[in-house]
């Protein structure tokens, strides 16, 4: 998924983002509006991941999300 259409969906994806990392905030939500780069970080500071796992943790998310939004 690229940062265009991510931005366009991001209305959709904030629940299901906060339903999967629950301890991100609405803020933080708020913050990220879409852009990939903040999510990962904001994984990174709420979740102590490595850079390397948060991009894999989302990489994950997003291949799941496009699997099922494609059905």
């Amino acid at each position: 998924m690229t940062d265009d259409i991510l931005k366009g969906k991001w209305r959709q994806l904030r629940g299901q983002i906060q339903q999967r990392w629950g301890e991100l905030t609405d803020d933080d939500l708020d913050q990220i509006e879409g852009r990939r780069d903040q999510l990962i970080g904001r994984l990174q500071a709420r979740y102590g991941y490595a850079r390397a796992d948060a991009e894999n943790e989302v990489n994950e998310f997003f291949e799941d999300w496009d699997d099922v939004s494609y059905t």
